[in-house]
């Protein structure tokens, strides 16, 4: 396996869809005014986060289990950020829509900017043949309200190919995520 550069992430992009919509370079200023970094990086694509949010409440006293998801457990919101009360999170989507190819492995880490105010972003890899808008989870391990920005940098996907194609995809396997679009809550 080897990671992929920023050459083959424009080549993959726009020969096949790979990255929908798909910034060739890092954007950094948008309408005049500075945001935090979004597109095509050195050894990765760095992610927007869309401007849907779904955060965690415990107003209902619900149990969170994975199995039996109570969709209550969330309040949702629509703006151009979102505040993560404190030791809480929420979750998100990206902006863009991946698919990724048989061969290819994605993992995401989230931006050192976020990292750096306790804001951590959790991402299950990306296996060969998903596609769909990635489901961002946001964790505010401080005992603040912690601020997330729509359609702005949030995390960096990472491409690591393989030298031989996998023998079942997620894709073969019917994955119960495949084709997501939107904030996607857990399924059983």
């Amino acid at each position: 396996m080897s990671i992929k550069s920023d050459k083959w992430i424009r080549r993959m992009a726009e020969s096949h869809d790979m990255i929908e919509p798909f910034e060739a370079d890092q954007v950094r200023f948008h309408d005049e005014r500075r945001v935090i970094s979004y597109g095509t990086s050195s050894y990765g694509y760095d992610v927007r986060c869309s401007d849907e949010f779904k955060v965690f409440t415990n107003i209902h006293s619900v149990i969170v289990d994975p199995k039996n998801f109570d969709e209550k457990s969330f309040v949702d919101v629509k703006g151009d950020s979102c505040v993560i009360p404190p030791n809480s999170f929420a979750l998100a989507r990206t902006v863009e829509y991946f698919r990724i190819p048989r061969n290819v492995l994605t993992i995401c880490l989230g931006k050192s900017t976020y990292a750096r105010c306790g804001i951590i972003v959790n991402v299950t890899p990306l296996e060969p043949e998903w596609e769909g808008h990635v489901t961002l989870e946001f964790s505010n391990t401080t005992n603040l309200p912690a601020r997330i920005y729509a359609n702005e940098g949030v995390a960096q996907m990472l491409f690591l190919e393989s030298d031989e194609i996998c023998e079942t995809s997620y894709k073969d396997r019917g994955g119960k995520y495949q084709g997501q679009r939107g904030v996607t809550l857990p399924r059983a």
